[in-house]
């Protein structure tokens, strides 16, 4: 049985602070939870119905819990619960040597929205991309709502937080770093490297001045046909994918 703390512990999760100050992220779902188990992350604490434990073989124990539908439903974040909830501590990436002259990165400048950070996530994990360095003021990706998103990629991508300028004023000499901007060159058109950077700016404001003032490779994603009038710009998600998949299909 949830006791009334357990409950109040676990929505407190919501808040950024709380996180930050717990080390610990929730995860929901069979799919979610799966994908983070089969990762390696160890979890802290498990609460799930009868169903998932023997799904999952797994034997519950005093940090895991066998909760029912209904007190899964008083601690869930989902308007429909699924089974399983359980928190993971916060990984730490900050430390880890990246190759830059051989692997592709995304680089996240503001974007705020947890739907499409989330979603970024899922994208990077689809095309191959492991690491993804986000400015401090982009979203959190251990938000429920992020982890919710990602659909278990954030198991496989890791999410670095750094200042984007000290990280591109420390590149390796000729790194490639790629933004997409409305005077930029057509992406279909260009060539693309197989190392490098890919920055991808804030969902109003889209790549910011400090942040552009390091982008050596300028692309625009042409809307068709170009005499026609169109929308003004491209969901940064919906950016993303589409230029991920450029990048790939070369």
């Amino acid at each position: 049985m949830i006791s009334k703390n357990q409950i109040k512990y676990i929505k407190g999760l919501e808040q950024k602070k709380v996180r930050k100050r717990e080390g610990l992220f929730v995860a929901e779902g069979p799919k979610v939870v799966g994908d983070l188990l089969h990762a390696g992350f160890t979890p802290n604490r498990i609460m799930a119905t009868e169903d998932w434990y023997q799904a999952m073989h797994i034997q519950a124990y005093d940090r895991f819990l066998v909760v029912t539908d209904e007190e899964l439903g008083r601690i869930s974040f989902l308007q429909h619960p699924q089974q399983v909830l359980a928190t993971f501590p916060i990984p730490v990436y900050q430390h880890q040597q990246h190759d830059f002259a051989t692997d592709l990165f995304l680089a996240l400048d503001n974007v705020q929205d947890p739907g499409n950070l989330g979603t970024i996530i899922r994208i990077a994990d689809w095309f191959g991309i492991s690491t993804i360095f986000c400015s401090p003021e982009t979203a959190d990706a251990y938000n429920p709502k992020v982890v919710q998103a990602t659909m278990g990629s954030i198991a496989r991508v890791r999410v670095v937080y750094t200042n984007l300028q000290q990280l591109f004023s420390n590149l390796p000499e000729g790194t490639p770093v790629y933004g997409t901007f409305l005077d930029g060159k057509d992406i279909y058109k260009e060539s693309l490297t197989t190392n490098g950077i890919i920055v991808m700016g804030n969902e109003g404001n889209g790549i910011s001045q400090d942040v552009a003032a390091y982008v050596n490779k300028k692309l625009l994603i042409p809307h068709y046909p170009a005499e026609k009038e169109t929308a003004d710009s491209l969901n940064v998600a919906i950016a993303t994918a589409v230029t991920c998949a450029e990048f790939r299909r070369r």
